[in-house]
């Protein structure tokens, strides 16, 4: 136990009459955080640097978690509760060192506690490296679920790779994207654990020999080339209050040897550490580049390694524990998220038939029973797949499973009476058309007794589309459960300001019950909480106003209105529909600047894919013509185009409570679901977006009067691309629009490379499969709508205000309770 007292208490203080036991709690952190800048850090009060503070104020941090983690661990172990094990190959987690004080209330007392040393918590937290562990929302989703899972005392374990450099950093340079590594580890991880116990050899390659039992049936035996040895760092994730503590435990590669001796003496020194570099690069990046063979191994090693190991250990702790592999779906609840740990269906078969002995009829029954997955997207090339030669040479075993899986499969198809060859190819694991490649969206289906979409559209559209021939195969799979995300983050660390006026409006309950946000409502037409609320925008504007200033040089008006799309970089977001119509706005404001009073930021951030290269050109494309606007004195000061590179949940936590307009304007039918629609709505920022993912569920909340929905609907995009759609005729048609293409095309933006846009508009001319300029018009009038409803401003913040009394329904927590009752069957500990 720890000497020192640090158990969280109810609430952090909120009046003057508990500033006593905060003092007095300060004085216990401030006595924990001196022992371990002296004994653990080793250094000196005196000399002690910013990141020696970070380091100790984690570490006093940590040791108020450890206690509640092995309690939670000797509860789930002593109730012998099920538990869920969560595959994803990204935790988008963040800086863990405010939301885990925070979740225990010791941000203030560690506050007071530095700030008598004359130490800022605030510089210091800012100094804490991002996990590198995710991309966009698929990662963050899953960090959001198992904050959320610790939070309602669900015992949980999350799986995925510990990536030493993770994600690329991002930079701008000359307005391209640049990447370089992320180097979050360079100083260490004061939240991990090293497990090596906890270790597991991976195979690849090799042969399939059959070996005849005592019995005369024949067991194969995989003998595999190629050895890793997968080793466990566990990172402990505290809910809220400290109630209970989950387990993010992340895989590092390592090689069997750590190098070869032999060949070192002989002089070959590069040679003798080749296996041990080939091994390691499993666990170095996150999405190598995959536009080559080499890349694509690297990719399935990747997805291979951390669902073997993960599985091995599962079942590891199951034998340990109850003895009997069979009564696996009793007590576990193994979640794929989306289609990377797919090959977890053929692994777990495999260990289940190959290493504990089970027939293949058990093994495939339990497996089918312990697994569940969670769909992200309807674009087919998202839905991965693999050609079967690459899976035949690396995973030579699992072909044989899933060649087994597949006739059985077809068999079953078959029997419908209404069974063509066109069905039967549709629902087959193997894709005959294009090559042999084995569907990874099909094995996880087919190895699930759930599939989820993570929305209501999204779930609806699953069933209509990717998996309409396996849903009529199997009518009773399919079932959604939209996303959410945890306020804690992003509303009570991201937005302490809004956060403590609604806890002054309207008390406490929502800080336990998110649904609690519902009673702000009344105070929506209330023009003192009215101005209050907009007080709190306004401080926030103004941060990122300087952190915009300090990042890119530029100056911009917080008074303005800010206008902001912030996620991955890719053509379904349309991020180039929001830069077209900013160059059509640009020129609007030069001819007649009186008919645009509303002055806007326009924010933009994101990453690309290292080998996207169409989404590359469209950041470059908003740093071109953000560079021309905001030197041209003839807007007036009413257009600002702003790009801020390395966007990651730390950056995130600044833009969401700043915004005015959130920008969800993905092509209809394309988003699975977003989770940024949420976090700014949440946070008092109005919608423009198309009917597409979640913003049907919030539009549905938050009334259609305070969301500004365009466009296309999902059918109507269907329908327009089976009519022959002509986007070069649209665009004739669009006079603004026309106008930005050709001056984008004569260089306007690029004059010292006028034809660098050409492919770019090529696409859009000669196909438009995204339809920007399809939505162009009605994008455009939705804008000139927003303009009119931020001249009046008390309807914009009573809108504002709704939208955030509104979406409390958005909480993980809730999402992650219905999973538990409807796909995990598993209750909550005590």
């Amino acid at each position: 136990m720890n000497d020192i007292d640090l158990t969280p208490r109810a609430t952090a203080p909120t009046s003057a009459a508990e500033t006593p036991a905060l003092g007095a709690r300060a004085a216990e952190v401030r006595e924990a955080l001196l022992r371990k800048l002296t004994y653990t850090v080793g250094k000196d009060p005196l000399v002690a640097r910013r990141y020696d503070w970070l380091l100790a104020a984690s570490h006093v941090v940590r040791d108020a978690i450890i206690d509640r983690w092995i309690a939670t661990t000797r509860e789930t172990y002593r109730s012998g509760h099920k538990r869920v094990y969560y595959l994803s190959l990204e935790f988008l987690i963040g800086r863990l060192f405010r939301d885990a004080a925070a979740n225990l209330n010791l941000l203030e007392p560690l506050r007071e506690a530095l700030a008598s040393f004359g130490v800022a918590l605030d510089d210091i937290a800012e100094i804490e490296p991002d996990a590198a562990l995710g991309n966009g929302g698929l990662g963050r989703l899953a960090a959001c679920f198992i904050e959320s899972m610790a939070t309602l005392g669900i015992p949980a374990m999350g799986y995925g790779i510990r990536y030493e450099h993770g994600l690329f950093r991002q930079k701008i340079v000359d307005g391209r994207q640049v990447e370089v590594p992320e180097d979050w580890l360079s100083h260490g991880n004061p939240w991990e654990f090293e497990r090596r116990e906890a270790a597991y050899e991976i195979g690849f390659g090799g042969t399939v020999e059959g070996r005849e039992e005592w019995d005369s049936a024949s067991k194969p035996i995989w003998k595999p080339a190629e050895r890793v040895i997968a080793v466990a760092y566990d990172t402990p994730v505290v809910g809220w209050q400290g109630k209970a503590v989950t387990t993010l435990r992340l895989w590092s590669a390592r090689a069997t040897d750590p190098m070869q001796l032999d060949a070192f003496n002989q002089g070959d020194h590069l040679g003798a550490v080749t296996e041990r570099m080939r091994a390691e690069s499993i666990s170095r990046v996150l999405y190598p580049a995959d536009s080559t063979p080499a890349g694509q191994e690297l990719r399935l090693r990747q997805e291979f390694f951390f669902t073997s190991a993960s599985l091995q250990d599962l079942l590891r702790r199951h034998v340990q524990q109850f003895g009997d592999v069979r009564s696996l779906p009793d007590c576990a609840a193994v979640q794929l998220n989306d289609t990377h740990p797919a090959i977890a269906v053929a692994e777990l078969i495999r260990l289940l038939v190959d290493v504990h002995g089970l027939s293949w009829e058990d093994a495939a029954s339990i497996t089918r029973e312990t697994i569940s997955y969670t769909n992200h997207t309807l674009l087919p090339e998202a839905l991965e797949t693999w050609p079967v030669h690459l899976m035949e040479r690396m995973l030579p075993r699992h072909m044989q499973i899933i060649y087994a899986l597949n006739a059985r499969l077809l068999a079953a198809a078959r029997r419908l009476p209404d069974a063509d060859d066109a069905f039967i190819a549709a629902v087959s694991l193997i894709d005959e058309s294009n090559g042999r490649r084995v569907r990874m969206g099909n094995l996880a289906f087919v190895g699930s007794h759930k599939v989820n979409g993570v929305s209501a559209l999204h779930t609806a559209l699953m069933r209509q589309t990717v998996f309409a021939p396996l849903a009529k195969l199997f009518p009773d799979r399919i079932v959604n459960k939209t996303n959410g995300i945890t306020p804690r983050r992003w509303l009570f660390q991201a937005n302490p300001g809004l956060t403590a006026l609604i806890r002054a409006t309207i008390g406490e309950r929502f800080l336990d019950d998110l649904s609690a946000l519902s009673e702000l409502a009344p105070h929506a037409e209330d023009r003192g909480f009215q101005e209050a609320f907009a007080a709190v925008k306004r401080a926030n504007k103004q941060r990122l106003a300087a952190l915009i200033g300090e990042r890119t040089g530029i100056r911009v008006d917080p008074s303005a209105l800010f206008d902001v799309q912030v996620k991955r970089i890719h053509e379904y977001k349309r991020q180039l529909l929001n830069i077209l119509e900013t160059i059509a706005l640009y020129d609007a404001i030069r001819c007649d600047p009186d008919r645009f009073p509303v002055p806007r930021v326009k924010v933009f951030a994101g990453k690309a894919a290292a080998s996207y290269w169409t989404a590359k050109s469209i950041i470059r494309l908003i740093n071109d013509v953000g560079r021309v606007i905001n030197a041209d004195p003839a807007v007036q000061g009413k257009l600002k185009v702003v790009f801020l590179p390395n966007y990651n949940v730390s950056l995130a936590e600044r833009i969401m409570p700043a915004a005015d307009l959130s920008e969800q304007i993905s092509t209809a039918g394309m988003e699975a679901s977003g989770t940024g629609n949420m976090k700014f709505a949440m946070n008092g920022a109005i919608t423009i977006g198309t009917l597409d993912g979640a913003n049907v569920e919030i539009r549905d909340l938050v009334g259609a009067e305070n969301i500004v929905i365009f466009g296309l609907t999902a059918e109507e995009v269907a329908a327009r691309r089976r009519g022959g759609y002509d986007p070069r005729a649209t665009i004739e048609s669009t006079w603004p629009l026309k106008q930005a293409l050709e001056a984008i095309a004569q260089g306007v933006f690029s004059p010292e490379e006028p034809g660098r846009y050409g492919d770019l508009l090529g696409m859009l001319y000669n196909g438009d499969h995204f339809m920007v300029a399809a939505d162009f018009a009605a994008y455009a009038e939705a804008q000139r709508q927003v303009d009119s409803l931020w001249q009046d401003q008390a309807a914009w913040r009573r809108k504002a205000i709704l939208n955030t009394a509104h979406v409390g329904w958005f909480s993980s927590d809730r999402t992650v309770r219905e999973y538990a009752e409807e796909i995990w069957r598993i209750r909550p500990l005590g």
